[in-house]
Parts: structure tokens; C-alpha cells; sequence
């Protein structure tokens, strides 16, 4: 008897923890985080602002949009009806130069260094100083994708705020609504537009802040 005891204890215990795997409850996967990327609108109590490009000092993710979207505290949501809240202005800079850093707090969503240019996906894997003659692009809501070539470098222009100095000018038209957009070569990150001359039509002349010495003030990095 002593042997079909122990059989009957051997099935039973294989028979329970056959059991316990059944009854397991599967393991769900965290969810997906939506991607925020450059030529992102966002939205504020003021208007709504494109987000040039996403850096990071290793600790935070930012957003870099133009400086005159919104001062110092302006709360940004990714929906027009203000619910979803993504980041918060950490830095303004306007006149002098053009741009601001959007610290981002919404862990619903991931800040990927890279760029939306239409149906485009374009990786960003570093910045560059622009050169006279260098072959640009730019992204924007109002126009998409427009192509052109850096004419100058350390230009200035005028606001009824102030002057902005250090900027580059390009072929690259825009119509409003396209302000803040990324301007970019290849992988390269070489700014963001902050004003411009003409249309989309007729041609024109862009205006874009350089991004490179944006980032090296602020101890921030692309590419990651």
C-alpha cells in the first residue's frame, strides 16, 4: 500500500500545481507610450506653438520651441481643449534671441529625438552650424515639408519687441502658422524658423534661429 501512497501523493501534487499554472493570471504589458516629436503642435490658454525639436540633459527631456510663443510658467497640452497637460515653459528668451525650452512631464508620453515632416520620419542624430549654400528643409502645419538654401548667417531682425540677432536666412518659404518648425539638413538639426517674408506661393525669405548654440547654453543634447 505504501507504494500506490506515494504514487497517489506524487500525482496529486502535479495535478495542483498544474492547477496553480492554469490559474495564473497572464502578465499584461505596460502600455505603449504615445511619441511627441519635432513639428509637434502643441497648445496653450495663448495659441498653439510647433515643437522644433526634443533634447535632453540626461535627466529631463525638453521640447525647444520660439521664444515668443509664451513666457517663463506657460503650460502646453497636446490637445486644443487644454485636457491633456504634456510640459511646462522652464526658460523664454525673446528679444535677443528667439527661443524657449519646454520641460516635458507627461509619462504617457515618449520624447524620441526625432522629427515629423509630413507622412516622414526623419531621426535626428545631431546639430550642425549652417553654412551659406547648404541645402535645408524645413516642417510646418500650415505648409508641410518646403525645401530651400541657407543665403546668410548671423542675420538680424527687427520685432515691435526688439531685435533678434544671430539668426540664418534661407529660400525656404512659410506662411504663418509655420513659425517654430524645425529646419534641418539630412540628420542634422540646424534650427527653427522665427520669421519670414513672402508665401508658399510666391517664394519668400525664412528666418530660422540656429539651434547649436541653443543647446550647448543650456547643457542639452540631441541625438539620444
Amino acid at each position: 500500500m505504501r507504494p500506490r501512497t506515494a504514487v497517489a501523493r506524487l500525482l496529486c501534487a502535479v495535478l495542483i500545481g498544474a492547477f496553480a499554472l492554469m490559474a495564473a493570471p497572464a502578465a499584461t504589458a505596460a502600455p505603449a507610450q504615445t511619441p511627441l516629436r519635432g513639428g509637434t503642435l502643441l497648445f496653450s490658454p495663448a495659441g498653439r506653438c510647433v515643437v522644433s525639436f526634443n533634447a535632453t540633459n540626461g535627466t529631463h527631456y525638453y521640447g525647444i520651441m520660439a521664444g515668443h510663443c509664451g513666457g517663463v510658467g506657460t503650460k502646453w497640452y497636446a490637445d486644443p481643449g487644454l485636457t491633456t497637460q504634456v510640459g511646462i515653459t522652464e526658460t523664454a528668451v525673446f528679444p535677443g534671441k528667439d527661443y524657449a525650452l519646454v520641460r516635458f512631464t507627461n509619462p504617457d508620453y515618449s520624447y524620441p529625438s526625432e522629427v515629423a515632416a509630413g507622412v516622414q520620419i526623419i531621426r535626428i542624430n545631431r546639430a550642425a552650424n549652417p553654412v551659406v549654400g547648404q541645402s535645408v528643409c524645413r516642417s510646418g502645419p500650415t505648409t508641410g515639408m518646403r525645401c530651400g538654401r541657407v543665403t546668410a548667417t548671423n542675420v538680424s531682425i527687427t520685432y515691435p519687441q526688439g531685435t533678434v540677432t544671430g539668426l540664418f536666412a534661407a529660400t525656404v518659404c512659410a506662411e504663418p502658422g509655420d513659425s517654430g518648425g524645425p529646419t534641418f539638413s539630412g540628420d542634422a538639426a540646424l534650427g527653427f524658423l522665427v520669421g519670414g517674408s513672402g508665401n508658399c506661393t510666391s517664394g519668400g525669405t525664412t528666418y530660422h534661429q540656429p539651434l547649436a548654440p541653443v543647446l550647448s547654453a543650456h547643457a542639452l543634447r540631441v541625438g539620444y
